[in-house]
């Protein structure tokens, strides 16, 4: 009966296979080179941080988030990482972490406050004169109606809306710019909904300033 073949040696030589990165990992920043991909700051040494493990153009690495930012804008990631202990995934793993709770608190305040906010596009009356029109550059008079509407700002790979205050008369301008991000189809109802506070026979005289759209 033939003898049972042994297999070769490894190689002496042989590259190691690397061990496989964890989809999340909680730990403190190894220093403040890194920014957060939400808030777009740097994130402190030592500052609890959320990694996301991602396949970009350079190979798998992580993105980063403050821990803070993470739970208030992207829970579902910070529950995942909850779940799987990714604190003790980290190459220095931390020496506590909040619990659950208290990040569950973030972002339901941070729930909260979106829901006060106004959708864009919206009418309001000017708190202060120290605001001016995004289109024209007049300043807006305390106690007006001026119109917030959305711009598209570019922010590296990533295209956001942000808000900017016009004056009636130059609404239909502004609509029309290559990054307006409100739609002129649905305006006025848009208008009308949004606008909470503010009464209905000042949004009737305001649309009538602002005139025809197209």
């Amino acid at each position: 009966m033939d003898e049972p073949i042994e297999p070769d040696p490894p190689a002496e030589n042989a590259p190691e296979t690397e061990p496989e990165l964890p989809p999340f990992v909680i730990e403190g920043a190894r220093s403040a080179r890194a920014g957060c991909k939400l808030c777009r700051k740097k994130i402190d040494k030592d500052v609890l941080r959320l990694g996301t493990l991602i396949e970009g153009p350079y190979g798998v690495g992580y993105i980063w988030e403050h821990l803070t930012c993470a739970a208030r804008r992207s829970f579902p990631k910070v529950e995942e990482a909850y779940k799987n202990k990714a604190w003790e995934l980290a190459k220095s793993p931390p020496e506590e972490v909040p619990d659950l709770s208290e990040l569950v608190q973030l972002r339901e305040v941070a729930e909260a406050k979106k829901a006060e906010q106004l959708e864009i596009p919206y009418a309001q009356i000017a708190p202060s004169g120290r605001s001016r029109c995004k289109h024209s550059g007049e300043p807006i008079e305390k106690g007006s109606l001026r119109v917030v509407l959305g711009r598209s700002v570019e922010f590296g790979s990533q295209t956001r809306t942000t808000p900017i205050n016009v004056l009636p008369e130059y609404v239909g301008a502004a609509l029309s710019e290559q990054d307006s991000a409100t739609e002129i189809d649905g305006f006025e109802e848009a208008l009308r909904t949004n606008s909470r506070g503010v009464e209905s026979e000042a949004i009737d005289a305001l649309l009538e300033e602002i005139g025809p759209l197209r």
